[in-house]
C-alpha cells in the first residue's frame, strides 16, 4: 500500500506555479524592452569602470605623506591643505580631478607651477611628465588636469595629443578623461574617432555626470551625421581656421586647413555648376521633344537622361605663397557667393562672408 506523504514533504504547487508566472513576465519584460530599445540588447559590458572617491582620496594622500613627510611645520600644512581639497564644497560634491590636483601641487613644486600655469599665456614646462621617473599617478593626473585647462581655452588641437594616450582604466577620472577626448574628436572633426570615444563614454551613461551624458548623446549624433565635404563641413572647418587665428595660430597646420577649405568650396561650386547645366540641358531637351509632338511648352512624356554637353575639364588653381595664401580672388569670391546662396539657407552664406572677412583682416594685420 502507497502511503501518502506527509503534508511537510508535499511538492508546493502554489509556490511554483507563482515562480513560473514570475518568469514568465520577467522574459515578457525583456522582449518588450529589446524591441523598444535595440541598443539596450545589445549592449556590451563597460570598459571602464568609475573609481571610488574615497580610494582615490587614501592612495593620493598616501603618496603626499611619503612625498612630503611629517617632520617639518611646511610639510604638516601641505597635508592640510591637501586634505581640505577633498573637503565636499557648497554644491556638495567633490571634483575628484582638483581634489586630486590640489594634493599633487602640495607635494611636486612642479604641478604646483602646472596649477599655476592656468589661465595664463605661458606654456608650462611638462617634459618632466614624460619622465618614466615620475610616479604614473602623478603624471597621468596632471596631464588631464592640463589637457582639461586647454579644453576650456579651445585648445583642441593642443589637448588631444595628451588625451589619447591616457587609460579610463587608470585613470582618477575616466568620464572627464573621456569626454573632454570626444568633445576635442568632435570640434577637430575626426568623426570615427569621436563616435567611438563617445560609444565608450555612453557605456556607463545612468552613471556619469548628467551634462556629460546629454552632451555626449548630442555629440555623437552630430558626428554620425556629418557629410564629409558638404557645406556644413566645410562651414565648420572655416571654425576651427577662425578659433585657431584668434589663438595666433597661423602655421602650417592653419594653412593646411585652409587650404582644405578652399578645395572644397571649389569642388562644391564645380558640383553646383554641373546640377546646374544639367538642369538647363533637361529643360533644352524638354522643350526641343515637346515642340514635336505638338507645342514648346508641352513637357516630355518619358523622363530620360539629358546628354552632357560639356569637357569636363577642371579648371587648375594656381596658389601664391605669401601673404595671399587662401584668398580668393574678388571675382571668383563674389561668384561663389551668389552660387551658393541661390542654392542654400541664407545663414550659410552670412557664415562665407564673416569668414573672408576675417581672412582679409587677418592678412591686413600680418
Amino acid at each position: 500500500m502507497i502511503r501518502p506523504l506527509p503534508r511537510c514533504h508535499r511538492f508546493p504547487w502554489p509556490l511554483a506555479c507563482g515562480l513560473f508566472v514570475a518568469a514568465m513576465a520577467w522574459a515578457c519584460s525583456l522582449q518588450a524592452r529589446a524591441a523598444s530599445d535595440p541598443e539596450a540588447a545589445f549592449a556590451r559590458e563597460p570598459s571602464w569602470a568609475i573609481p571610488d572617491v574615497a580610494d582615490v582620496q587614501a592612495r593620493t594622500l598616501a603618496w603626499l605623506a611619503t612625498t612630503a613627510g611629517s617632520d617639518s611645520a611646511s610639510a604638516a600644512a601641505a597635508v592640510g591643505r591637501a586634505e581640505a581639497a577633498w573637503t565636499t564644497g557648497s554644491a556638495g560634491r567633490i571634483d575628484v580631478l582638483d581634489a586630486v590636483m590640489e594634493t599633487m601641487a602640495c607635494g611636486d613644486p612642479r604641478a604646483h607651477a602646472v596649477r599655476e600655469a592656468a589661465g595664463g599665456t605661458d606654456q608650462p614646462d611638462l617634459a618632466w611628465l614624460a619622465d618614466t621617473a615620475t610616479p604614473a599617478v602623478v603624471r597621468e593626473a596632471v596631464t588631464l588636469w592640463w589637457a582639461r585647462e586647454l579644453v576650456r581655452h579651445d585648445r583642441f588641437d593642443d589637448a588631444l595629443p595628451l588625451l589619447v594616450p591616457l587609460d579610463p582604466a587608470a585613470a582618477v577620472d575616466p568620464a572627464t578623461l573621456l569626454f573632454l577626448r570626444g568633445a576635442c574628436q568632435h570640434w577637430l572633426l575626426q568623426a570615427d574617432e569621436a563616435v567611438e570615444t563617445l560609444d565608450q563614454l555612453l557605456e556607463r551613461e545612468t552613471e556619469i555626470p548628467v551634462r556629460y551624458a546629454r552632451v555626449a548623446r548630442l555629440l555623437r549624433a552630430d558626428m554620425a551625421a556629418l557629410d564629409r565635404g558638404s557645406l556644413d563641413h566645410i562651414a565648420r572647418r572655416m571654425r576651427d581656421v577662425t578659433r585657431r587665428l584668434d589663438l595666433g595660430r597661423a602655421g602650417a597646420m592653419t594653412r593646411e586647413v585652409q587650404d582644405g577649405v578652399i578645395e572644397s568650396l571649389d569642388a562644391l561650386i564645380k558640383r553646383l555648376e554641373d546640377q546646374q547645366q544639367g538642369q538647363q540641358g533637361q529643360a533644352s531637351a524638354g522643350a526641343g521633344g515637346g515642340s514635336g509632338q505638338g507645342g514648346a511648352g508641352r513637357p516630355m512624356e518619358d523622363s530620360r537622361i539629358a546628354g552632357g554637353r560639356g569637357a569636363g575639364d577642371v579648371r587648375a588653381r594656381d596658389l601664391e605663397a605669401g601673404d595671399g595664401w587662401g584668398n580668393l580672388p574678388p571675382h571668383d569670391r563674389e561668384r561663389a557667393l551668389q552660387q551658393i546662396g541661390r542654392e542654400f539657407p541664407p545663414h550659410y552664406r552670412e557664415a562665407i562672408e564673416q569668414y573672408f572677412k576675417r581672412l582679409s583682416a587677418g592678412a591686413e594685420d600680418r
